[in-house]
Order: C-alpha cells, then sequence, then structure tokens
C-alpha cells in the first residue's frame, strides 16, 4: 500500500448500487456522479477534494466503499486485542480532536460526570466513519458500555461528521435496546476542545485577542480576556502569543510539551550513547496523517523517529522545534496538512509567520538543514512514510548533533 497511486477511499463498482446516498452525505462534495458518456451510471471519489473522513464509508448500505484506515472489522479486532490488555467492559470511543495522543481523557469523563476509571480507549478520524456494525460487533466480543464522545456539532472538522453519528447512535441505541441490551449500553457525549486561561499569570497585553483568526476573544478592560467559547474552536493559535503561557490549549500545554520533549530528547541521546542515529522528532498535525499517531510502530520505529501531535499547523511552537535540536535529536520534521486541507480553514498566515520566525533563527544558530516541513494527506498511502524516509536520509549524512539546551527548564 506504499505505492505512489495508492488511494485511501474507493468505491468498488462491482458492489455499488447506485443508490446514491454517498453521494448525497459527502460533507466535501467528493462524489461525483454521471448519468450519460462513458462512465454513465457511476459514482466516483475525486480523491483530491476527498478528506478521508470516512462518512461515506460508513453511509454505504452494500459495504461497496472501501476505505484503508480503520474500517470497522479491523477496530472490532483492536478493541479485541485491547480488551484482552485491559479487562476492561467499557469503550470509550472518540474523535480525534476530543484527545491528544495520550488518550487523555479521564478530564472529559469527570465534566460529564461520569465516574470511569477502567477503560479502553479508541481514536478515530471522525465519528461520523463508524457504522452501526462496529457497535454491535464490540457488543457481541464482551464490551457491555460504549461511550461515543463526538465533537460538538458546530466544531466539528469534517463539517457533517458529528450530526450524522448523532442520528446514527440514536437509531442504534434504539434497536440495542430491542435486542435486549440495557438502557445505558450506548452513551453519546459531546466536547470540543477549547483555550483555558490562568488568570493570575495573564498581565492582561491582549496579544491573544489579536491574534485569534475566529475572533474568539474579547479584551475586558483590566482584566483576563474573555474566551467566547461558541467561537473558539481549539486552534491554539493564541497560546503561541502568549508571554507569560497564561493561555493555553487543554491537552496541548506549553509545559506537557516542553517536558515530552525533554524526556524523548534524554532518549533519544542514550540511543546515540549506543550508536543509533540519527534520531528525528516528528511534529505532526493530527488531521494530516492517521497511522503514524494511532499506529506509531508501523513507520516511525524503524526510522528511529517519535511523533508528537499538535492540534493544527497554527499550533506549532517554534520554540518547541529548537528545544527539540538542543535536547538530542538530530532532526525535526514538522508534517502538517496544506492550505487546501487545512480544517480550520482561518489564520494559516500565523502559522507562516511563525514558520518564517522560526527558519530565521534556525540559519543564525547554524541548524536550518537540520528542519523541514511537509505538507500531507492521508489520502495517499504512504505519502508520509516517502517523506519520512526521505529526510531520515538526510539528516543521516550529517554528523551527530550533540547541544546542550540553553534554555531555563520551564
Amino acid at each position: 500500500m506504499s505505492g505512489e497511486n495508492t488511494v485511501a477511499v474507493k468505491i468498488n463498482q462491482d458492489l455499488c448500487s447506485r443508490c446514491m446516498i454517498c453521494y448525497s452525505i459527502c460533507p466535501f462534495e467528493a462524489i461525483t456522479y454521471e448519468e450519460e458518456g462513458e462512465n454513465g451510471g457511476k459514482l466516483e471519489i475525486d480523491i483530491e477534494k476527498c478528506q478521508v473522513c470516512g462518512i461515506c464509508y460508513s453511509a454505504c448500505p452494500s459495504l461497496a466503499i472501501e476505505i484503508e484506515y480503520y474500517d470497522w472489522k479491523a477496530l472490532v479486532e483492536l478493541v479485541k486485542q485491547l480488551r484482552k490488555q485491559r479487562e476492561s467492559s467499557t469503550l470509550v470511543l472518540m474523535c480525534r480532536g476530543n484527545s491528544p495522543s495520550t488518550c487523555e481523557v479521564q478530564d472529559i469523563l469527570r465534566k460529564e460526570r461520569l465516574n470511569i476509571q477502567d477503560y479502553i480507549a479508541l481514536r478515530v478520524p471522525c465519528a461520523g466513519r463508524i457504522p452501526t456494525e462496529f457497535v454491535l460487533g464490540v457488543l457481541k466480543n464482551g464490551i457491555d458500555t460504549i461511550v461515543a464522545i463526538q465533537c460538538e456539532e458546530d466544531f466539528c472538522r469534517f463539517k457533517e461528521g458529528s450530526r450524522i453519528n448523532k442520528q446514527r447512535l440514536l437509531l442504534t441505541r434504539k434497536v440495542l435496546r430491542q435486542l435486549g441490551f440495557a438502557e445505558n449500553a450506548l452513551r453519546l457525549l459531546h466536547y470540543s476542545r477549547k483555550a483555558v486561561y490562568e488568570t493570575e499569570d495573564c498581565v492582561g497585553c491582549d496579544k491573544c485577542v489579536f491574534i485569534c483568526p475566529y475572533d474568539a476573544i474579547e479584551a475586558e478592560p483590566l482584566s483576563t480576556p474573555k474566551i467566547i467559547e461558541e467561537k473558539c474552536v481549539g486552534c491554539g493559535a493564541c497560546m503561541l502569543v502568549c508571554p507569560h503561557l497564561a493561555i493555553q490549549l487543554e491537552g496541548f500545554e506549553f509545559k506537557k510539551v516542553f517536558s515530552l520533549i525533554q524526556r524523548y530528547g534524554n532518549a533519544a541521546r542514550k540511543m546515540k550513547e549506543n550508536g543509533v542515529s540519527p534520531t528525528v522528532l516528528v511534529f505532526c498535525c493530527q488531521w494530516s496523517e492517521f497511522s503514524a499517531l494511532d499506529n506509531p510502530e508501523s513507520s516511525l520505529f524503524d526510522h528511529k523517529a517519535v511523533a508528537l501531535e499538535i492540534p493544527c499547523f497554527k499550533a506549532l511552537d517554534p520554540a518547541h522545534v529548537v528545544q527539540a535540536l538542543y535536547s538530542g535529536f538530530d532532526g525535526v520534521l514538522a508534517v502538517v496538512c496544506s492550505e487546501e486541507d487545512c480544517k480550520l480553514e482561518k489564520g494559516r498566515e500565523i502559522a507562516e509567520r511563525n514558520m518564517a520566525i522560526l527558519r530565521s533563527t534556525l540559519e543564525k544558530l547554524g541548524l536550518a538543514e537540520r528542519f523541514e516541513l511537509y505538507t500531507v494527506s492521508p489520502r495517499r498511502v504512504g505519502d508520509f512514510n516517502r517523506k519520512l524516509e526521505s529526510f531520515v536520509e538526510k539528516i543521516g549524512k550529517l554528523p551527530p548533533l550533540e547541544l546542550e539546551l540553553p534554555l531555563q527548564t520551564v
């Protein structure tokens, strides 16, 4: 599945019944239908428009749509394996936007007054790709409670995924009751990540107000600016400009990322002491690449690389890139969505300015060749692996980097 022309979503024409459900439901208008001509009566996926949300896959009644990532049978098998490790009968199913790669969902559950201590966590790019067959499959294999945490409808990264999944789960719940399952066998929660303030650290400079591309922060006289949660999409642009780290994005706080880089950097140094090099840190937008984040050993491990997830290109902090190079890594690769594919469309210029500053800084430090920025999309299978291999090969021709972090530990 690593060829140049391999695509992540396609329609099996032999199974397609031309029911047009996928055509009507695709939020990106990526499915076309021609009544006449050479392809008359055939549904096709325009892969350049496709965002690999999986909504069409979950809605197809004849299973004619084939998807590379997270098909329901593979997900059922994954849950079965995880259940053997955790011995838990509760599954917490969440959209990618609800949880960083460490799957820290405890706070979300606590906010919803759910005291669930032991659970199996499963992330998918969008709740809208989960068909009813998956729910029935995991309930058949030992799961007795499913808690589905999906994005609030207005903040779905795939436009219609949350709304579609909500309708499907409500119908599924009725079916489960008729089949004799418990009333709470399937629970639905809504959560969207927001920026938060540490008000005692805020000095009222209002930089966050001016930088927010969604006008989600309002200045307040003689007090901390106000976050308008109805507008905040959790892009993270505000936290990069705060001089006192007073505003942060839940799950991706500066200090948390700083500590992770230090820990990973220490491991990279030990690897180099044992003759293993080069070592690479990959900052990866959670929407640009799927398999490397949810199954990192599949590609990263072979290249002595480790991935650090970011919620958006706008949240890629130049300070963290520099820190990584001074913490023990030989190179840093940033993988983000293209401008056309960005799920948080506003404020791209903010990220571009940050990268200009970063490149200028790295040039002055003599480290410019140690960093690269790639745009990738999960629609083309193997694209990320090829770019990672190319970068690792380039860094491997350079001498191992031995620098001491000049920054004060946060």
